[in-house]
């Protein structure tokens, strides 16, 4: 899978990126993370990209062109690489289709390339989702800063559902029997003279009580 992220901040994925599960995903060329910075698309001399919106209104946004220019030269990229490639252009804002699991496994299933329109300030002039055709995303009933985080959300859940991203497939919480209270090792925990232990059920080795239980639990 190869995600492009289209943002003014790509220094803002570096540590994440560079961590854990995601950063193997890239060692191991299961995944591919790009950037494309619409400031180097800009015909100011100063890389300003904010405007006035039209009709008043507080804050800047984000103009068209250099927005249009930075999904353009990701797509040149998709095409230069050539074979059967399908692509999937996001643009993340707090209105969108709400982001969840069954979303991200049917993308992983989809599309072998996702662009990621991440905003900032106000917004991206609106005539980029018309030239585009994109599909508005959000990560759930909130505003944030900007789209970052919403991108990183979208990397890793969709990077999830790539098989050898994980280390055991087995391990997706939404493909198996799974409750929201875990226990490990000791069986009883002590914590300021009081003792905190692991439901009996747990230790019985009842496969079926157990399952029931993490079911009733979950």
């Amino acid at each position: 899978m190869n995600f492009h992220v289209i943002t003014l901040f790509p220094k803002a994925f570096i540590s994440y990126l560079n961590e854990s599960i995601i950063a193997r995903a890239i060692k191991d060329k299961k995944i591919k993370v790009s950037f494309y910075n619409p400031r180097d698309f800009t015909k100011d001399k100063w890389r300003r990209i904010d405007q006035k919106p039209y009709a008043g209104g507080p804050g800047m946004v984000i103009q068209a062109e250099p927005v249009a220019k930075a999904v353009e030269i990701a797509s040149s990229a998709i095409r230069r690489r050539g074979g059967k490639s399908k692509v999937k252009i996001i643009f993340l804002s707090p209105a969108g289709k709400q982001f969840d699991t069954t979303y991200a496994k049917n993308v992983s299933k989809k599309y072998t390339d996702i662009i990621l329109i991440s905003g900032r300030y106000e917004g991206i002039d609106a005539r980029v989702k018309k030239i585009f055709k994109t599909e508005d995303i959000s990560v759930g009933p909130f505003v944030l800063t900007g789209g970052e985080l919403p991108a990183m959300i979208l990397i890793d859940c969709i990077s999830r559902q790539i098989e050898g991203v994980l280390g055991n497939f087995d391990s997706l919480e939404e493909s198996r029997v799974s409750s929201s209270d875990v226990y490990t090792r000791p069986e009883v925990f002590e914590y300021k003279g009081k003792k905190y232990r692991v439901p009996k059920v747990l230790l019985s080795g009842n496969h079926k009580k157990i399952e029931d239980w993490k079911v009733k639990k979950g």
